[in-house]
C-alpha cells in the first residue's frame, strides 16, 4: 500500500542500546536526559510506537527492531487485528544476529519477515557496540540464559532424529 504522493515512510524502532551514554551526556552538559525514566517507561512506549505504526499502515512501513519478547507478540496481534499477513513486504521484524535466535525462528516459521542484523566495521568500533547491546539491555542475563537452554534442547532433539534414522 502507497500513500496519497506516492511513498511510505520508513520507520525502524529501536530501544535502549544508549540508554546510560545519554543520560550521562545530558548530566554533562546540563540539559534534561531525553532518555526514559525506566524500563516500563519504555517498554510502554515502544509498543505504543508500534500501534502507532500499524495504525497507520499504508503510509508507514515498519521494521521492529527488538528483542523483546512481548513486543514482538504484539506487533503479530496487530497485524492480525488489521488482517496485515505475515509476509507483508510493508513490515518486518529485526533482531541482533546470536540474540533471540528463539524468538527470529519462529517468527519466521509463522511466515513473517525476519532480518538478523550484522554489525560490521572495524573490532575496535564493533565490540564498543556489542558491549553497549548486552550491558544495557537490562533482560540480557536471563534472556541468554534461555536462550542457552533452547540451544541445549535443540542439539537434543537433532541427536535423538540423527539415532532415529539409523
Amino acid at each position: 500500500m502507497v500513500s496519497e504522493k506516492g511513498a511510505l515512510f520508513g520507520a525502524k524502532l529501536v530501544r535502549g542500546a544508549y540508554m546510560e551514554k545519554e543520560r550521562e551526556r545530558a548530566a554533562e552538559m546540563g540539559y534534561p536526559s531525553p532518555i526514559q525514566p525506566d524500563k516500563a517507561s519504555s517498554d510502554r512506549d515502544y509498543n505504543l510506537a508500534l500501534k502507532f505504526c500499524v495504525d497507520n499502515y499504508g503510509v508507514i512501513s515498519l521494521c521492529s527492531g527488538t528483542h523483546n519478547e512481548y513486543s514482538n507478540q504484539y506487533l503479530t496481534e496487530l497485524m492480525e487485528g488489521k488482517n496485515i499477513a505475515p509476509h507483508d513486504p510493508g513490515i518486518y521484524f529485526a533482531q541482533l544476529y546470536g540474540m533471540s535466535d528463539n524468538i527470529s525462528f519462529n517468527l519466521s516459521k509463522a511466515g513473517y519477515n525476519v532480518v538478523k542484523y550484522v554489525p560490521y566495521g572495524p573490532v575496535e568500533a564493533v565490540l564498543p557496540y556489542l558491549f553497549r547491546r548486552s550491558e544495557e539491555n537490562s533482560s540480557i542475563a536471563g534472556q541468554t540464559s534461555r536462550e542457552f537452554q533452547y540451544i541445549k534442547k535443540e542439539i537434543k532433539r537433532r541427536i535423538k532424529q540423527e539415532r532415529s534414522k539409523t
